[in-house]
C-alpha cells in the first residue's frame, strides 16, 4: 500500500508540502550545529517517560498543546512562555503536553522541549513534521517521550521506519491520520497511538466525525487520540463516547484565560 503526498488532495498537498519542506530546512540547519557525539550523549542522558501509559486512565486524557501561532489561526499568543504554560497545563490535569518545534508555522523550536521539560514531569510530545530519523533522537535529547508522525507526510517504508526508530529510541509515536486509507496504513505499519486529525488541509474546517468514524477500525489495544476542534465540554465527552482514549488540544487553551480551569472541566 503506497501512501505519499500525491494522494492528498492538491490544495493540502501545498500546505503540508511547505510545512514538510520548511522542517526540513531548519532539520539541515540544526543538524550541522551538533558534534555527534555530543549529541548521543545527550540522547542518552535522558530516561524517556511513559507517553503511551500516561493516557491509559479511566477518565479521557488531555494532551494539552502549546504553540504560539498556526498557519491557519494566525497568533494565538503574543506573551508565549512555555515554562509558564506547562505549569499551568500540570495544575489543571494534563496527561502529556504536546509542543509545537517547528518554527516557520507554528513560532516553535526544539529549544523549547527543554525548557518544558524543566518545569514539568508529564511526558512530552514533540509536535512537528517529523521526516528523519534525527528529530526523533533529537526529540529525546531535548527531553521529549514521543513523537507525531503523519501518514500524509510520509510514504509506507519511511512510516514504518520511523515508528521502528522512535521505539528504538525509547519513545513512544502517535500516528496522525485523516481517514480510512491513512488509518490502514497506520495499522499496517505499527502504530502504538493513533491520532485522528479533525481538521481537513484543504478547506481547513474541522468535523469531529472523523474519530466517530474511524474508531472502530483501531483495535483498543492501541491508543486512540482525538485531535484538533475541541471547543469545550460537550466535545470532549463526544469524543469520549466514540471511545477516545485521549483528546489533543491547543487552540482553546491557548486563548484561554485560565488554561488550568479549561482541562479540569474538559476532564469532568
Amino acid at each position: 500500500m503506497g501512501h505519499n503526498l500525491a494522494r492528498v488532495n492538491p490544495e493540502a498537498e501545498d500546505v503540508l508540502s511547505r510545512l514538510v519542506t520548511e522542517a526540513r530546512q531548519d532539520l539541515q540547519r540544526r543538524r550541522y550545529l551538533v558534534g555527534s557525539d555530543q549529541f548521543e550523549l545527550a540522547v542518552a542522558a535522558y530516561a524517556p517517560k511513559d507517553f503511551l501509559g500516561a493516557l491509559r486512565t479511566p477518565h479521557l486524557s488531555v494532551i494539552a498543546e502549546m504553540k504560539q501561532r498556526t498557519p491557519s489561526m494566525g497568533v494565538l499568543s503574543e506573551d508565549y512562555f512555555p515554562a509558564d504554560i506547562a505549569h499551568a497545563y500540570t495544575d489543571g490535569g494534563a496527561a502529556a503536553i504536546s509542543v509545537l518545534t517547528h518554527m516557520a508555522g507554528f513560532g516553535g523550536r526544539p529549544e523549547h522541549i527543554r525548557i518544558v521539560r524543566a518545569a514539568t514531569e508529564l511526558p512530552i510530545l514533540r509536535k512537528d513534521f517529523v521526516t528523519d530519523p534525527f528529530e526523533i533522537a533529537e526529540a529525546r535529547a531535548c527531553g521529549a517521550d514521543a513523537v507525531l508522525l503523519i501518514v500524509a507526510a510520509l510514504d509506507t517504508a519511511q512510516l514504518k521506519d520511523l515508528i521502528a526508530v522512535a521505539k528504538s529510541r525509547g519513545l513512544a509515536a502517535l500516528v496522525e491520520v485523516h481517514d480510512e486509507d491513512e488509518t490502514a496504513a497506520a495499522l499496517e505499519a505499527g502504530a502504538p497511538a493513533v491520532g485522528v486529525n479533525h481538521r481537513d488541509l484543504r478547506t481547513l474546517a474541522v468535523d469531529l466525525a472523523g474519530s466517530e468514524r474511524l474508531r472502530k477500525l483501531v483495535p483498543t489495544d492501541i491508543v486512540f487520540v482525538a485531535e484538533s476542534g475541541i471547543q469545550g465540554l460537550e466535545d470532549a465527552r463526544r469524543m469520549r463516547e466514540a471511545g477516545a482514549d485521549a483528546i489533543l488540544v491547543g487552540e482553546l487553551l491557548m486563548r484561554s484565560a485560565d488554561p488550568a480551569a479549561q482541562i479540569r472541566e474538559l476532564t469532568q
